[in-house]
């Protein structure tokens, strides 16, 4: 069967289930993921770049590069899977979109991602996209990315960070999570900081440049500043998320006790990154060279969004169940609270 996505085709069946025991891993809801990924990479100032794609699945990701990113981003370009023929597969694809492989600008890999990575000197942008977890590829990661370099990584074990299963989130993201309207903020921000201690180990400080949450993911762009004082600046701004179940009052806080003004006890998630999530003047830039026109609203919002610094947000209609009151028309909220949308809830207001 053969399957079109943009500018590529490939030679795959489309799964009823998505799950990592497919012949050729490829997962049609993730297309948003990498149309966003292409643009966020043509809006960079970063060019020449050594681009690595270790967890390749299909390819597809890295064929749409070589077809849709502008030519003088991309330096060379490495694409590793281990499933067993993924150098075949992958060079028949690239034949059926007439790409021609140039070993100067192209190398592949059939490896365990975390070996192929270890052998390679290094890499300006590295795509951690797997089925589940990231955590298995970030120590990797971390120490092969350049000074200035991107990590781009995604989190589908969304569960894990949202409350569901409170004892893996501290096991496998070393905070507490909380299962509340709140859950996929928080979630997101528990993996940000869970990512940002594997590299100020190695006085690498990795700041969010774009981060959102997305159908059953979260996702992650990491910039790598190298230093101790971006690293010990970095750390100031993990701390904990204090939530009130009584009154739906929030805050920041470096300690995870204390009583809100209504004289509740606080409810704590984290400790979790507290800065900002995305660079403005980068969304920007990925708004007017968006090609994608789907994804479109969504970066909009997302731009928006980001004029806020505050963590956490305002639900009207928590709001207003709370006060048994009917919800007012979101317009009308926006202009009381003095606030944005959020991509978070439908219903979400964040103050600027």
């Amino acid at each position: 069967m053969i399957i079109q996505e943009h500018s590529i085709q490939i030679k795959t069946e489309l799964p009823k289930i998505v799950s990592q025991e497919m012949e050729v891993f490829y997962n049609p809801i993730m297309a948003s993921n990498r149309n966003i990924s292409i643009t966020l990479l043509n809006s960079l100032e970063n060019t020449e770049m050594n681009i690595c794609d270790p967890l390749a699945g299909s390819g597809i990701r890295s064929l749409r590069f070589l077809k849709e990113v502008k030519k003088n981003k991309i330096k060379h370009l490495y694409v590793n899977d281990m499933k067993e023929d993924f150098v075949k597969t992958f060079q028949e694809n690239a034949k059926l979109n007439k790409i021609k492989l140039d070993k100067s600008k192209i190398s592949l890999f059939n490896k365990e991602a975390n070996l192929f990575m270890q052998e390679q000197i290094g890499f300006d942008y590295i795509e951690i996209d797997p089925f589940g977890s990231p955590n298995p590829f970030l120590a990797t990661a971390v120490a092969r990315i350049s000074r200035g370099g991107i990590i781009a990584v995604t989190a589908t074990d969304t569960a894990a960070l949202t409350g569901t299963y409170p004892s893996v989130t501290k096991r496998k993201y070393w905070a507490t999570s909380s299962k509340n309207y709140l859950m996929h903020e928080l979630g997101l921000r528990i993996l940000i900081r869970r990512i940002q201690l594997q590299g100020t180990q190695f006085d690498k400080a990795l700041i969010p440049i774009l981060a959102y949450h997305k159908d059953h993911y979260f996702r992650v762009y990491f910039q790598n500043r190298r230093g101790k004082d971006d690293c010990d600046a970095l750390l100031k701004q993990h701390q904990y998320f204090l939530f009130c179940p009584k009154c739906l009052n929030f805050k920041t806080s470096n300690f995870n006790k204390e009583k809100c003004k209504c004289e509740a006890e606080f409810i704590f998630s984290g400790p979790l990154w507290t800065g900002t999530l995305s660079n403005s003047d980068l969304l920007k830039k990925m708004v007017s060279e968006n090609k994608f026109l789907e994804e479109q609203k969504f970066l909009e919002l997302l731009l928006e969004e980001s004029q806020s610094k505050q963590v956490g947000f305002i639900d009207v209609h928590e709001t207003a169940s709370l006060q048994k009151k009917n919800p007012s028309k979101m317009e009308v909220a926006l202009k009381k609270y003095k606030g944005v949308r959020t991509h978070f809830s439908l219903h979400g207001i964040k103050t600027i």
